[in-house]
Parts: C-alpha cells; structure tokens; sequence
C-alpha cells in the first residue's frame, strides 16, 4: 500500500478517528478534574565526599563514590528516614489520615506507622544532580505547604539518621578499642616488669639512647682517654648517666601532673630513675677511683680502667644482647599502646559529639538553603496533558481504523484494484447517485477514468 491508500483509508474513517480523539481529551480533561493536584518541593544536602573527614581523616574516593551516593541516595527513601518525617509532621495523630489508614483492605497488616512511613517513602524521590555532588529530595504533596514541610523534615530525618548511624558506630568502635586498650596495657606492664627484673638481676640499666649502662660507660672512658696527654675525667653531675638521671626526672615530673601512678609509662620512668640514681652513684665511685689512678699513673691507668671496662662489656655481651631484645620487645608495646589509645580517644570523641544537623560537617552532610514553597502544581500540567491526549486519541483511531480495514477489506481506489493494464475492461456500473445529477462523485470519476484508458464504453 502507498501512502494515497492510507490517506484515503483515514479519510473514510475520519468520524471514528475523531471520535476517538475527543474522547481521550474529554477523558483526560475529567480525570485532571477529579484528581487533586500534586505539589513538588525540593530540598538539596552536598555530600562533601570529596574532604577528608575531619575527625578520621578519611578520604572516599574511585569506585567507592558510586556505593557511597547510592548508599546515600537509599537512605533518603528508608524506613527510618520516613517514621521520623511521620512523627515530625504530626501525622501520628491526623484524624484524616487515620481514617484512611482504617479503611485500607483487610489483608493489609500494616502498623499506622509503618503505613505513614510508606506513604512519606511513596511521595519522596532522591536523585544526585548530574556533574555534582548536590543530593536532591523532592516531595510531592497535594498542598504547596505540606509539600515544602515534609521536604524540610525529610532532609532533617536524613540527616539525623546520617549523624545517628556515625554516632552508633563509633560508640561500637570505641568499645572495641577499650577492651583492645586493656590488653595493650597488660601486655605493656608485663614486658616492663620482665625488662626491670632482668635489669635487676644482671645488675644492667637500659638508656634512653638504647645502651646499657657498662655500654655507656665504656664509651665515657674511650672519650675521655681520647687526648691522654691531658686526661679530662668527668664528675658525677655531668656524666652521661646523671645527665640521664635528670632527664628521666623531669619527664617523671611532667607525666605525674597528666597521668596517674599506676600507668605503665609512669612505671617505666620510676624504674629508669631508680636503675639510673645507682648508677650515677657508682659512677661517682668509679670517676674517683679512676681520678686516684689517673692521679698516681696516668695515661696508663686510664688505658688500664678502659681496658677492663671492655672485658667487662665483652663478658656480659650475652645479657646486653638479650636486654636489648626485651627493651625493643617493650617499646613496640608501648608504640601499640599509645597506637590504640590514639584511636581510642578519636572514636570516644565522634561518638560524644552532640552537633546537629544544622551544620553536618562532621558527617560530610550539608544542607543546603532551605525548602522552596511550589509556585505551580506539578499536576495537573494541561500543557502536557492536552496535547498528549490528543495525540493519544489520534493513535488510537489511527490504529483501530486500520485492523476495521484489515478485517473488512473494501476497494477505495483504483489501486486496490491491483488489475493488469492489459486485462480489458467489460463494462462500467455507473455511480446511484448520478441519477440525481451534479458533479460527478470520486467514485464516478475512477470509473470513467478507467473506462477511458481501457477503451470500454460505459452504460
């Protein structure tokens, strides 16, 4: 079929195509009259993903972003989001609304609230404004205020719910790390306890700068004995372990004003101070008798005192070596202490946080501005409406005249005919109503033009 066919189809069923056409623009029209209007108000948070958290310092970034807005756009739309909206809105107690939660069918056993709660999750769309990081909730309602309100609650609910879920699993997170704490703090009193009590039974002293006392006091010795034409021998106050000692003290006297007798550093410091006060006592002794032999031999008792102070080292080579091993065993207890309690103190503070969701930062939630009053209904839109119903009506004719002219073939045209030009032409039944004269009708002109071009002769 050509196009002439089709038109000539169309035109004959012109009256059914515009029935059908007025009726669904009549239809339509009713319905926008019936239904109330529909209301849209839109509310934006930004989600700064993009900072580091303030508190943790993480960064979401690469392919954790699109879970993180999906996560997020769900969450607008979630149970808990939407019971808060309910019970910000007061519909908990709206007679209105609990009559029709009355009047839902029987097999419906959902709590009023919970029915609230779907209501507010029906009416809510959350969606990410393409090429930003601005999340925006859109509420439809069939009045411009309660539109406006419940976009306002229900970007306030979001929030919360965001603050409420960090809160709670920081608080989980704190709580592991305490008991984690407990043990760090066993574990490092115990290594400080076997590091003192080897110390005390070998009669060696661990510094600050990781060498045993006899260790450090042969490197005294080797630099004094440097320039032996003139031996300069140290006093007690400025040897290497006195300056140690008052090191040790003041620092002891610094954490006593922060922390309490029992913590292990407080501990640890009291025994360095204890080991080292014996040992500037003994350096004492030992600087006096080295000043006596110095005195009376020289250069060569000097030789003599570092040489035994070597062979001393060198005996108790085995014990330094298994000192060092329980000091560095001590120090990475004490680094996975201060590591804990580090944590620790971070997730106390974000679970102790009060702020609220006016300023979000913490949680990488911001609002922004704040709920638009609509100025016109979304619904009905008769700019959309009524040419869509017309369009609608003129498919519907369109295609029903179609399957009447499929099921009911006729010929309209010559062309239906679909006659060989060579076939001849017996004769031609002239048109009832050239009876009553006039212009000739379509049907009376194919007739003759047929007749004209196959050389018959009408009646």
């Amino acid at each position: 079929m050509n196009i002439g066919q089709f038109l000539i189809i169309f035109w004959a069923r012109r009256v059914l195509i515009l029935a059908a056409t007025l009726s669904c623009l009549v239809g339509a029209l009713i319905v926008t009259a019936i239904l109330p209007p529909r209301w849209q108000s839109t509310a934006r948070v930004m989600l700064d993903y993009i900072k580091p958290d303030p508190v943790t310092g993480q960064v979401i970034a690469g392919a954790s972003t699109r879970a993180y807005v999906a996560t997020q756009t769900q969450l607008v739309t979630d149970y808990t989001v939407a019971g808060q909206v309910a019970e910000q809105m007061n519909w908990l107690s709206d007679p209105a609304l609990i009559a029709q939660w009355r009047q839902r069918p029987a097999n419906d056993l959902r709590d009023y609230k919970r029915w609230l709660a779907d209501l507010v999750i029906a009416n809510t769309k959350a969606s990410l404004v393409e090429g930003s990081n601005i999340l925006e909730i859109t509420y439809t309602a069939s009045k411009p205020a309660e539109a406006k309100s419940a976009a306002e609650a229900v970007r306030k609910g979001y929030i919360d719910a965001t603050l409420n879920f960090r809160h709670q699993d920081a608080e989980r997170n704190a709580a592991w790390y305490s008991g984690q704490l407990e043990k760090a703090k066993q574990a490092l009193d115990a290594a400080v306890a076997t590091e003192a009590s080897y110390e005390r039974a070998n009669g060696l002293v661990m510094q600050q700068n990781k060498l045993d006392a006899e260790s450090a006091r042969l490197q005294a010795l080797t630099q004094q004995g440097a320039p032996l034409s003139t031996p300069v021998l140290p006093t007690g106050d400025s040897s290497t372990a006195a300056t140690q000692l008052a090191s040790v003290q003041a620092q002891l006297a610094a954490q006593l004003k922060i922390l309490g007798p029992n913590n292990p550093e407080i501990q640890d410091l009291q025994s360095k101070k204890a080991a080292l006060s014996e040992l500037v006592a003994r350096d004492k002794a030992d600087a006096r008798k080295a000043a006596a032999q110095i005195s009376s031999g020289g250069a060569v008792a000097l030789e003599h005192a570092v040489s035994a102070q070597k062979a001393k080292v060198v005996a108790q080579s085995e014990q330094i070596g298994k000192l060092n091993e329980l000091h560095q065993d001590v120090e990475l207890r004490r680094a996975e202490y201060d590591h804990i309690q580090a944590k620790l103190v971070q997730y106390r503070e974000q679970a102790s946080s009060t702020e609220d969701s006016t300023s979000a930062a913490e949680d990488n939630v911001t609002p922004l501005g704040t709920a638009a009053t609509p100025k016109a209904p979304v619904f009905p839109n008769y700019f959309l409406i009524v040419p869509g119903a017309i369009g609608l009506g003129l498919a519907v004719g369109v295609l029903v005249s179609l399957l009447m002219e499929f099921f009911g073939r006729r010929v309209r045209s010559a062309d239906d005919l679909n006659i060989d030009p060579e076939t001849p032409l017996i004769c031609v039944i002239p048109d009832v109503g050239s009876k009553r004269g006039g212009r000739p009708t379509g049907a009376k002109l194919r007739r003759r033009w047929l007749s004209a071009n196959r050389g018959a002769v009408g009646a």
